[in-house]
């Protein structure tokens, strides 16, 4: 009964490693997909995956609607919900005690997250939607903690390396 949840994620992943500049509200709403899988287990004890499936999909479909209408705010929101997801997802590959510090680790993150898609949002929305992207197939996949970490640099690479290309093609286009 699991098995949604990963292959949405890492779908979902997909989408975002290679697309997350162009369809920028489906990278919002990739953020909330993935904030509301995190977060089910914070929110409810034990909770059932039409649950998690659930909570995932309405925080989705808000960051998308958020994104449609007030781009700004949700610059700023996804910068910081991806940020804050990104420093947790590295503080978990390499640091072993990291949950005694989830909450300041999750807000440094988002912070910085925040500042940085406001000021860089092109290539903040590239490095963080790759980011986001790789770290939702990665986390479907089951591997040891050392293979989790080299997929995810590697598939972020890819990621950043396939939305820059695109980027540098639509530019030239203009010109």
């Amino acid at each position: 009964m699991n098995l949604p949840i990963p292959i949405l994620s890492a779908l979902i992943g997909a989408i975002i490693l290679l697309l997350g500049r162009k369809l920028f509200w489906l990278c919002v709403a990739a953020v909330g997909f993935a904030a509301g899988v995190e977060a089910t287990p914070y929110l409810f004890h034990e909770p059932k995956s039409l649950l998690t499936l659930t909570l995932a999909l309405v925080l989705g479909f808000l960051g998308a609607l958020l994104a449609l209408f007030l781009q700004k705010i949700a610059i700023a929101i996804v910068g910081f919900l991806a940020g804050g997801r990104l420093a947790i997802g590295i503080a978990a590959t390499f640091f072993a005690h990291q949950a005694h510090y989830f909450g300041i680790t999750f807000l440094i993150g988002g912070i910085v997250g925040a500042l940085l898609f406001l000021a860089l949002f092109d290539w903040a929305l590239i490095v963080f939607s790759s980011a986001v992207g790789a770290y939702l197939i990665q986390s479907a996949v089951t591997l040891p903690s050392s293979g989790s970490a080299i997929l995810f640099v590697v598939l972020a690479a890819i990621g950043i390396v396939v939305q820059v290309s695109a980027l540098r093609g639509s530019r030239a286009g203009i010109a």
